[in-house]
């Protein structure tokens, strides 16, 4: 893939090699595909991709480990 993708992580790791760590264009166009940061394997769409990683319980760990990764603000449930 060049150099015009971001990475982000999911919650389903890698059929290939496990790893969370995925990439795709820049401009996330619902037929993009997903690989793997490590092993280049093929693993989705970004479609499939975004229903998952919506889809997809977690831990509250794991929930805090991908906003990290994502650049996303954790949710919290306090009214601060």
């Amino acid at each position: 893939m060049s150099d015009f993708s971001v990475e982000f992580r999911m919650p389903k790791g890698c059929p290939n090699c496990g790893n969370h760590m995925m990439k795709v264009s820049q401009a996330k166009s619902a037929d993009d595909l997903v690989y793997c940061t490590s092993c280049n394997t093929e693993v989705c769409a970004w479609e499939e991709a975004e229903r998952i990683m919506a889809e997809t319980p977690r831990s509250e760990s794991e929930q805090l480990i991908e906003d990290v990764m994502n650049n996303k603000k954790p949710s919290t449930d306090d009214d601060r």
